[in-house]
């Protein structure tokens, strides 16, 4: 029996002015697979990122998320919906715990303002779910460490649990990578699969080798258009992607 896409973006378009960022965009994804996306700076995969997770809205086409539009949905109600971003930038409080950041999260999704505080009683059950997600991750014995004074690797990882404790259906994972060793990106995206081995994911990376190591399908953009959809072994020998992107790396033997 094939599984109905969890994510469907069907012909999307965006533009700036007279700036065609996106053109007629469309694939879906599964639930349980990885894909990439890829593309030259100005490609357009941050304005994706920003109309898959409700901080845009497309000017044509539509997304499709479980089988709702959620074309006019906020990014808050699309989080509460399973639909978590993580950004390039890191969004820990740097002067809590762990515990904390994962227990203010945890929180904000119950709603808006001082109402999602709840009192102690709700901080308290909060702090208790962060330190079970915590306790089956490489980050165990670090629930009371303060963020900031974690190594850039382990912070990036607060990060992912924080996207995580949101029980994601779709993550959406904006260079989740970036500035980690070979080892700790290995390390975070293993954690991603072994706590959330169900959900869908799209991922940005200008890491290459991280890209066609860890995604079924890979998704190219280049000047606002798709240029392929496909899994990596398709992609580095696609004409269109080696002139497009890839260069010297699609010439490599797969």
């Amino acid at each position: 029996m094939t599984l109905a896409p969890l994510l469907q973006v069907d012909a999307v378009g965006k533009s700036f002015g007279a700036l065609q960022a996106l053109d007629d965009i469309s694939f879906d994804l599964k639930a349980g697979e990885t894909l990439g996306l890829i593309g030259p700076n100005g490609a357009g995969k941050t304005t994706l990122f920003n109309i898959l997770s409700g901080f845009l809205a497309p000017d044509r086409g539509q997304v499709r998320f479980m089988a709702q539009d959620i074309g006019s949905w906020d990014p808050m109600r699309r989080a509460q919906s399973g639909v978590v971003r993580t950004f390039q930038k890191s969004l820990v409080f740097p002067d809590m715990s762990v515990c904390r950041n994962l227990a203010l999260a945890l929180l904000a999704l119950q709603g808006d303002g001082y109402r999602w505080w709840g009192g102690r009683r709700a901080l308290a059950n909060a702090e208790a779910k962060a330190r079970q997600l915590l306790a089956a991750s490489p980050l165990a014995d670090d629930c009371q460490t303060r963020v900031g004074d974690m190594s850039y690797g382990a912070q990036r990882m607060v990060d992912i649990l924080i996207a995580l404790a949101q029980q994601p259906r779709l993550l959406l994972l904006d260079e989740p990578t970036a500035g980690l060793t070979v080892a700790e990106a290995a390390q975070l995206l293993g954690l991603v699969r072994q706590l959330h081995a169900d959900a869908a994911v799209v991922l940005i990376a200008h890491d290459m080798d991280v890209v066609f190591r860890e995604c079924d399908r890979i998704a190219v953009l280049n000047l606002g258009r798709l240029v392929a959809v496909d899994t990596p072994e398709r992609i580095r020998s696609h004409e269109a992607v080696r002139q497009a992107y890839l260069g010297a790396l699609a010439r490599q033997e797969v």
